[in-house]
């Protein structure tokens, strides 16, 4: 623990600790029975708050788009409880291994149990999805679970400790509110497994910190998700695509695409294409319901610094304001900008943006695009448009990251199905359905030595039987 955290949020922290390490110990995990039990009701819970949340999620951003929040943050946990809920009985089947010839007839088979405590630390940009979808997998395992949310939206993690009250026990789910310090703390317990969705940079401290436990880690980064728009792509319809991905929350989004690629003859013609897809998506931006504001004071001055320094190193930049508003600083509102020319050493090249800017990089052939994205970390995310399969096969093989949608941008992150987590520097493990009951389970080995066997041949005084047999089996 660390002094910094006032002795009553330690208190109340480690009093939560220890209830769900009591419970484990005399209970263990949860049944079958409660576990589909909590995901139905979990679900039905959100389906009833709904409005709660898209109302606390708008006050916490200054404004959020309703529809946003209602796809984005609520649909997918919704989705995924019921998911876990239909499928996870199916998950938990012991599953027969093969047994080599010279042990049988003993039998093998692997059992999934639930890990015991878990933690979960979720951000902001999506509160509520990345808080209870990781919540899900966990719960599909049977675990007893602990989220820190962020205290960027306080009135979201408020409504959410609420509501996971009314479904369960707190020595089953708990939600811990605070500030760093608190999280800090958080991630110096001694859980059985913790999931960090957040940066890069403070990833690291939270390996660091897990390491003094040996608490296994899923880290959910982040990182700069490139597009690439090969040749034989419309660039009208990849623009749109791209439009739609980016400023999704106002491009606060993980997955966002964080810049494009394009061929270099086709530069200009995909940024007024590109200028068009945005003022059709978002013909004003002020007082338009359905463009995000930006969450923080701090965030909206780091975007426009991002914006400075593109400038200041010979970047053209264009905003992007179909209505030629005067945007209020005060609410946050921060136009849609495009870049070109930019170098390499512009903050916007080196930084994940989590904003809507897009720089556009031009690019010769698909062979330098793809070194363009292996000379930077494998991000989380990587967005190809392209018909060609022989293209599609080369970009697939020569680049890594944590997951790729071709011909459209984020759609992959809400299968349920497909694994999410990242690689590298943008993370490491994965969930979503089946993938997060793997990640919240132990796959405990089990071998079952049959009535009637030939062990006896493996063991002291060895004789020529064990001889013959071991030259035979090193042959």
């Amino acid at each position: 623990m660390h002094d910094a955290v006032p002795n009553s949020a330690r208190d109340r922290l480690q009093a939560c600790f220890q209830a769900q390490k009591r419970a484990w110990a005399e209970q263990g995990g949860l049944s079958p029975e409660r576990r589909d039990e909590v995901l139905g009701a979990l679900a039905k819970a959100l389906v009833r708050h709904a409005d709660g949340f898209t109302k606390a999620i708008a006050e916490d951003f200054g404004h959020r788009s309703p529809h946003e929040t209602k796809l984005a943050d609520l649909y997918p946990v919704i989705a995924s409880l019921r998911h876990a809920r239909k499928n996870f009985r199916r998950w938990m089947k012991p599953r027969r291994r093969p047994i080599q010839w010279m042990f049988q007839p003993g039998t093998g088979r692997i059992i999934y149990q639930p890990l015991g405590v878990v933690g979960i630390v979720s951000p902001w940009n999506y509160p509520v999805q990345l808080a209870l979808s990781p919540l899900a997998g966990a719960l599909a395992a049977g675990n007893r679970v602990m989220i820190k949310p962020s205290e960027m939206t306080t009135r979201t993690s408020a409504l959410m400790e609420d509501v996971i009250a009314e479904v369960f026990d707190p020595s089953e789910v708990a939600v811990v509110q605070g500030g760093p310090d608190v999280a800090r703390a958080f991630t110096h317990l001694p859980f059985d497994h913790l999931l960090f969705t957040g940066s890069t940079q403070v990833g690291r401290q939270v390996m660091q910190a897990a390491a003094g436990n040996l608490v296994p880690v899923t880290l959910e980064l982040g990182g700069k998700s490139p597009a690439l728009v090969a040749a034989d792509y419309p660039v009208e319809k990849a623009a749109e695509r791209i439009a739609v991905g980016k400023l999704f929350n106002a491009g606060q989004t993980c997955i966002a695409p964080d810049y494009v690629l394009v061929p270099r003859e086709k530069e200009q013609a995909f940024v007024a294409a590109y200028r068009d897809a945005v003022s059709q998506l978002y013909p004003t931006l002020g007082s338009n319901p359905d463009y995000t504001a930006i969450i923080s004071e701090r965030h909206h001055a780091r975007l426009n610094h991002l914006i400075a320094d593109a400038r200041e190193h010979g970047a053209q930049v264009v905003e992007i304001n179909p209505g030629s508003e005067t945007l209020d600083t005060a609410h946050r509102k921060l136009a849609p900008v495009v870049m070109t020319d930019v170098p390499e050493q512009a903050q916007v090249m080196q930084e994940e943006i989590f904003g809507p800017l897009l720089p556009v990089i031009a690019y010769d052939d698909v062979d330098e695009a793809c070194r363009f994205i292996n000379a930077r970390p494998h991000p989380l995310a990587l967005y190809l448009f392209s018909h060609d399969r022989t293209t599609t096969q080369s970009v697939l093989a020569r680049t890594q990251s944590g997951g790729v949608a071709i011909n459209d941008t984020l759609l992959h992150c809400v299968q349920e199905e497909l694994p999410f987590g990242g690689v590298g520097l943008s993370g490491m493990g994965a969930y979503h359905g089946e993938a997060g009951f793997r990640t919240f389970s132990h796959a405990r080995s089990v071998f079952r030595q049959a009535r009637f066997n030939g062990a006896g041949m493996t063991k002291a005084p060895y004789g020529r039987s064990m001889s013959r047999l071991l030259s035979m089996l090193l042959r």
